[in-house]
């Protein structure tokens, strides 16, 4: 039997599959119960199955984030489930690989309607309970991709870059209200998740993320640890930081080589591994875990997410050695001072 103690309740939406599934996996191993929210029933058994495994109480409901009213009927199941939401990880998201004038009006409106709204959706249903009890945690999973737009992926970076600004807007409500419910985003790099096996495509080849590839367990800890010690903004992965700081001092340098390079990057050069149907209207059957096919080429980690987790005495560290260092320019200028 689950123990009914532990860090608290978290909520993750799309959590039955890629991302969203290791993202569960870790809050359990970390002791939080976990209400999972997605659409397939077969996905959310299996990530049910995951979170007890680690002796947690699991809760799963099956809803479109799309849907406002149903969002919020499920956050309310989930609180007659398993008590008052701590935590909740808007991380669902769908999207298609096409051009933009390729990409019907149908696709568009759906692939935002489940990133952007989705989210917009998850932050009205937790916000509406966390708000009069006047704390709880909001993470939104953002991207890479929220800062640069790439070809091919109009609607999704579109939703991305949405989100950031969505966000900005209730934080500082949130700080007008003097309210200590904290909101945080972490962006992402390209991940080895299902959706690139799923994903809607115009192209016979078979879609990948962009290299290099990070597994979605690096992700994951990034959001648990951000969901240990709240932080508004954190990048994960060097090609985030790179990329968003490219952005920043060399935006049109950036325009030339994502139009030459981020096309082909979008496709594997081979692949054995077969695509499903796209799931962007309807979940595809069937538990598909957190990984894409892409294993042999995922990092498993990356010296920037080691050094966001360490930065506590890594911050400790370079202290020290500043003081050291001064103290020696100081005794050093002393002893000149006196040879003179």
């Amino acid at each position: 039997m689950a123990a009914a103690s532990g860090r608290g309740v978290a909520v993750v939406t799309g959590g039955s599959a890629g991302l969203g599934r290791a993202i569960v996996r870790e809050l359990a191993h970390r002791g939080w119960d976990v209400a999972v929210l997605a659409r397939g029933r077969d996905g959310l058994d299996g990530a049910v199955a995951d979170i007890e495994a680690a002796g947690r109480r699991a809760h799963a409901v099956s809803v479109d984030v799309a849907d406002a009213d149903a969002v919020d009927r499920a956050a309310a199941d989930v609180e007659n489930t398993l008590g008052p939401i701590d935590l909740w990880v808007n991380n669902v998201m769908s999207g298609a690989i096409a051009t933009f004038l390729d990409t019907s009006a149908d696709d568009f409106d759906r692939a935002t309607a489940v990133t952007y709204l989705g989210t917009v959706n998850g932050t009205r249903a937790a916000l509406r309970r966390m708000r009069d009890r006047d704390r709880g945690h909001i993470i939104q999973i953002g991207s890479a991709l929220a800062h640069r737009g790439i070809p091919l992926q109009a609607a999704y970076c579109g939703a991305k870059h949405a989100i950031h600004g969505f966000t900005d807007s209730v934080v500082s409500e949130l700080t007008h209200e003097k309210s200590r419910v904290a909101v945080s985003i972490v962006d992402m790099p390209a991940l080895n998740t299902t959706q690139f096996g799923w994903v809607k495509s115009n192209f016979p080849q078979h879609p990948q993320p962009v290299p290099p590839i990070f597994q979605p367990e690096v992700g994951a800890r990034a959001v648990a640890d951000v969901a240990d010690k709240p932080r508004r903004r954190t990048w994960v992965g060097e090609s985030t930081v790179g990329l968003i700081l490219g952005t920043r001092v060399a935006g049109r340098f950036l325009d030339w080589y994502l139009a030459k390079n981020a096309w082909e990057g979008q496709f594997a050069p081979q692949s054995d591994a077969a695509t499903t149907a796209p799931n962007l209207y309807e979940p595809v059957p069937g538990d598909h875990g957190a990984h894409g096919a892409f294993d042999d080429r995922a990092r498993n980690g990356s010296v920037q997410t080691w050094a966001i987790r360490h930065r506590a005495p890594l911050y400790t560290a370079a202290s020290a050695a500043a003081s050291a260092a001064l103290v020696g320019l100081i005794a050093g200028a002393r002893a000149v001072t006196r040879r003179r």
